[in-house]
């Protein structure tokens, strides 16, 4: 039987007094039950391990150098998207993937950035680019009318920058993030690129172009960026002709690259997706921007 006994009270009402034994027990229920809440709460608030990668980790002060970076494209180089809020869009980006894991990220994810970003590109300036990023960017750079990925807000912003996040914090991961090799196709990087080179491409109008890289054994290839997404992703309803500009290495070996078998494999795509397909081999003016740096080499003079 319960260890208690009954005792008068005011008001004449009976209630019960605990013996002294089971006000021990009670209190020491009471203790065990304060110290595992502690417990649990201590777990819980305990900064966990952030997940270890082999590659490099978020590029330092990443915030400041995203919001420079927009800051200047908005307010410089393209003062038309000067009503751009750059905050919301870094807000926005980060929203993607941090506290998430970095080998999950979805297209999705960054369906809100690309809704809140809206840029209209101009027919016939659009201008794609594999292996051949350098000499592509110093075209749009000297030329001013053309215009690249890394032209556009959002590639200007993240060109060449590193980001991830990791379940464990709601801050980005400067400590490491997945390497290409770690069989983690769908990170952050990955992932934003695919998906604002998909958005670059269903945007192009009129005549577009891409400029690859000759002196490579298939300067068009089918698993790059431009070959996977881009090409596919162009509205044919829109896009009527695709120019491939093949460039070569002004030191190495001349060949002629658009007969070869990988420029064909291009060709049978574009066809095959009602557009018409042109190939210049060198072409001219973007010749003349390798010639800078090499002036007196034959394939720069004049009559060449």
């Amino acid at each position: 039987m319960a260890n208690y006994e009954f005792s008068q009270v005011s008001g004449d009402r009976p209630g019960c007094r605990l013996s002294r034994k089971a006000q021990i027990g009670l209190g020491v229920g009471l203790l065990v039950l304060i110290a595992l809440v502690v417990g649990i709460v201590v777990i819980l608030l305990r900064p966990r391990s952030l997940l270890v990668w082999t590659g490099e980790p978020t590029t330092k002060h990443f915030s400041d150098i995203f919001l420079g970076r927009c800051l200047i494209y908005t307010q410089i180089l393209r003062p038309e998207m000067r009503d751009q809020n750059c905050q919301e869009i870094l807000s926005t980006f980060k929203g993607a993937f941090v506290s998430k894991n970095p080998c999950n990220i979805t297209r999705e994810d960054y369906a809100p950035l690309v809704k809140l970003v809206t840029q209209t590109i101009p027919c016939n300036k659009t201008l794609f680019w594999s292996k051949s990023k350098h000499l592509a960017h110093q075209y749009t750079w000297i030329q001013g009318k053309m215009i690249t990925l890394e032209d556009t807000l959002l590639g200007y912003i993240a060109d060449d920058l590193r980001w991830c996040g990791d379940p464990s914090t709601s801050d980005m991961n400067y400590v490491s993030c997945p390497h290409w090799s770690e069989n983690c196709p769908n990170n952050p990087i990955t992932v934003f690129w695919k998906v604002i080179s998909q958005k670059f491409a269903e945007d192009a109008c009129g005549v577009v172009q891409v400029m690859l890289n000759g002196s490579l054994r298939e300067p068009f290839y089918k698993n790059s960026t431009f070959g996977s997404v881009e090409v596919f992703s162009l509205d044919p309803n829109k896009v009527h002709k695709l120019q491939a500009w093949v460039m070569h290495d002004i030191e190495g070996a001349s060949s002629n690259a658009c007969s070869s078998s990988s420029l064909n494999e291009l060709k049978m795509i574009v066809q095959k997706r009602n557009m018409i397909f042109a190939c210049v081999d060198n072409y001219r003016p973007a010749r003349f921007l390798q010639c800078v740096k090499n002036p007196e080499h034959p394939s720069c003079r004049l009559n060449t």
